[in-house]
């Protein structure tokens, strides 16, 4: 199928995490990025963590958790909390792109909390046409997921939580492919299992924080878009991370922190190009959900060097002052030969009451990105009373 919007053409080449944008060294047969349905699953939504380097696993709790931990729900102050985030996204590409993010969290007692959200994502208008160009209709894809969470609190310092999502991805408004099949809306489901464990710390007499959080998402069924497709992996995710607080005085704080992320999903692996598809180097991907999980580990044709090189890490810093005003700055390292997704982040919030409004603003680290110029607003609203410890 040939479709005439750049808008596909621009998800095809952010999406598939295949390194083509900016000057590159890399050899061509050194690219081996690894691929996955859905892949909108694993964009920053909210302003505070994109503002840090797409950072959040671990960072003090707020009302967009559930995307990054939803164990740190139980640590939060007030009774319950809103929060819209909105993102126009590839702007220097496209005008009619966007990320919709709507999440929200209801303390049940001090020990358990309820959380959902939901992810929209829209493509922007579509021209299909067949391979001879010829006009079949408009369409305007778009996927969907929608999650709830339940959290735990089982001391002062540690916590755990459980999430379900049901995704729903349609990305070709049942055009017939060239094969003869009928394109079909994608579904899955998931689950998410996570942690969050933190502790008061004093350093140089200066009162501070500090915590460790894990995440493994997206821990679900393959997808696919026809009955006769092979049906390919969902981003299954496992995220860890860390954050150090410091309180310099009553009216300033620093806080730091690093996330590492990981796709449990299989490398794909050398294959023979004497038409025998034979395999080469690597480990065959087409295994069950578990396997695909634990091989992850091993399975990349360069070893444990390749695998070293599908570590993504982000890093972040976030200033507040009087717990009102915040300022914070990021940055995000993706291997060329992965994805190559490379970027400085900034941002700033500002604490009204019981609402709070942030922005974010990212900045590539080489010219032809597609994601420069990227914006997300987030508002969040908070209500109810503080939690008794």
């Amino acid at each position: 199928m040939k479709l005439s919007n750049i808008s596909i053409v621009a998800l095809y080449y952010l999406f598939t995490t295949f390194p083509l944008f900016g000057q590159q060294e890399v050899k061509l047969n050194e690219i081996n990025s690894v691929r996955t349905a859905v892949p909108f699953l694993t964009i920053a939504p909210d302003s505070r963590s994109s503002a840090m380097g797409d950072v959040g696993v671990a960072t003090t709790p707020d009302v967009n958790s559930q995307h990054w931990n939803p164990a740190k729900f139980v640590f939060m102050e007030k009774g319950g909390g809103v929060a819209l985030s909105y993102s126009p996204w590839l702007r220097n590409l496209v005008d009619d792109m966007n990320l919709l993010y709507l999440t929200g969290y209801k303390r049940i007692d001090k020990f358990q909390t309820l959380s959902a959200s939901l992810r929209y994502f829209d493509m922007g208008n579509i021209t299909f046409r067949d391979d001879n160009a010829n006009y079949l209709k408009e369409g305007r894809p778009n996927e969907f997921a929608i999650d709830l969470a339940y959290s735990r609190r089982f001391s002062d310092k540690l916590s755990a939580a459980l999430a379900f999502r049901y995704i729903r991805s349609d990305i070709s408004s049942g055009i017939p492919q060239a094969a003869g099949a009928k394109a079909k809306a994608g579904n899955s489901f998931a689950a998410d299992v996570s942690m969050y464990y933190h502790s008061k710390m004093e350093i140089a007499g200066k009162k501070g924080e500090w915590a460790v959080g894990a995440n493994i998402s997206n821990i679900g069924s393959k997808m696919s878009y026809t009955n006769e497709q092979e049906k390919t992996f969902i981003p299954i995710n496992l995220r860890i991370g860390g954050s150090a607080g410091i309180y310099f005085d009553d009216y300033n704080k620093i806080t730091l922190a690093i996330d590492l992320n990981k796709l449990l999903v299989p490398t794909p692996p050398i294959r023979s190009n004497s038409g025998s598809n034979e395999i080469l180097e690597g480990k065959d991907p087409n295994v069950g959900i578990v396997q695909g999980m634990f091989q992850s580990f091993y399975d990349a044709p360069g070893g444990f060097s390749e695998e070293m090189k599908e570590i993504t890490y982000g890093f972040g810093l976030e200033y507040f002052y009087r717990n009102v005003f915040a300022v914070r700055a990021g940055y995000m390292y993706e291997h060329p030969t992965k994805g190559n997704r490379k970027y400085f982040s900034m941002g700033v919030g500002l604490v009204m009451n019981v609402f709070e409004v942030d922005f974010s603003y990212l900045i590539p680290t080489y010219s032809g990105n597609p994601l420069a110029n990227t914006l997300r607003f987030s508002l969040v609203f908070n209500f109810g009373q503080k939690a008794t410890s």
